[in-house]
């Protein structure tokens, strides 16, 4: 069988650099390369140059993968008959043709529709979801409105933009009541998340939350536990165990999610059957009303009355061996190599 010419997109102008280069070594080492040719393309860090890096996978964890030596500039046709990727060599132009392109970019500039939108343009196969349903779940202003609308719960909320009336949103923190949570509406990894307390921490958290984006949303804080659920497929749909996020305090901050230093991650969650099941037919209709494709991670809150509300939809969650996502799907009997095998299946 003829191995399908797979790139496999990393890097990029983002706060989630770092995360995306381990993500995206651990799907290049566990691809099956009997049916799949790895192509590795990086996005550099500052400038955003797309690159054809052809040197060991090794250095990508590591970020030492952008040596010139090993790299060749390549950028996308406008002409949709190409399907790859332009390249120049000895000064003529060349085409480095691809079946299907997998993102492994976290965050702005590479979970928010923008690659994607990109890729479409050029008529390039994406794994994953596409344009529209990547910007709709990075914006969780726009998530939590289609969600409510398809009948799953969410946390009350006031959206804040710049200039605003400081007594107002604080008016409007109190009828929210503290602890809150300050949140900038399109941002990853809990980048410029702050939980507020009280009254005199909430400007100058909203003031770091838009260092992040220009819209920010205040949230009310709901009293249970995180969920997550797995899902992958587009029209018929495969999902994983869920997990349950066990903190001691505060909340899954950045530090917490790559480190798990004061928490644990429990998979399957400590919850019954009918509660389980709750879950994933919940993080299904999810899934759906907001038109996700390929795979996505669908995280929600179970209160203490047992009731669900929704979270987010991360379309490219984090995909180390002992991310979320993999393990969600491991815990339901799927190996990471068919994990990423049906992902690639489904762009196909």
């Amino acid at each position: 069988m003829e191995r399908k010419k797979t790139a496999v997109l990393f890097g990029g102008c983002s706060p989630e650099y770092e995360v995306s280069l381990q993500s995206a070594y651990s799907v290049i080492s566990h691809m099956d390369r009997k049916r799949y040719e790895v192509l590795m393309i990086g996005l550099q860090r500052d400038t955003g140059q797309w690159l054809w890096y052809q040197g060991d996978p090794d250095r990508i964890a590591g970020d030492k993968w952008d040596r010139e030596e090993d790299c060749m500039p390549v950028y996308l046709p406008t002409d949709k008959r190409v399907q790859g990727f332009y390249y120049e060599k000895n000064g003529s132009r060349c085409v480095l043709h691809v079946d299907l392109v997998l993102p492994v970019l976290h965050g702005k500039n590479g979970e928010d529709g923008t690659v994607q939108g990109a890729l479409e343009l050029a008529g390039i196969p994406l794994a994953g979801c596409g344009t529209l349903s990547s910007a709709l779940c990075m914006d969780k202003e726009l998530a939590h409105r289609v969600a409510h609308a398809a009948g799953i719960p969410v946390p009350a909320s006031v959206l804040v933009r710049k200039p605003y009336e400081v007594e107002k949103v604080k008016r409007d923190g109190a009828a929210l009541s503290w602890p809150l949570f300050v949140k900038p509406v399109r941002a990853g990894s809990s980048f410029g998340i702050t939980m507020v307390r009280k009254e005199e921490e909430l400007i100058p958290a909203l003031e770091h939350a838009f260092l992040y984006d220009n819209m920010v949303v205040m949230e009310e804080r709901i009293a249970g536990r995180e969920v997550g659920c797995a899902v992958i497929g587009s029209s018929d749909l495969l999902v994983g165990e869920a997990d349950e996020i066990e903190l001691s305090d505060g909340f899954f901050d950045y530090t917490e999610k790559y480190t798990l230093k004061t928490s644990s991650i429990h998979v399957p969650a400590r919850v019954d059957a009918e509660t389980a099941g709750r879950i994933k037919r919940t993080a299904q209709t999810l899934y759906r009303a907001l038109g996700c494709s390929g795979f996505a991670r669908v995280d929600m809150f179970l209160t203490d009355d047992g009731k669900l509300c929704f979270n987010e939809i991360n379309t490219i969650p984090g995909f180390t061996t002992h991310s979320r996502f993999p393990n969600m799907m491991k815990a339901a009997g799927y190996s990471f190599e068919e994990i990423i095998s049906r992902i690639l299946e489904s762009g196909l």
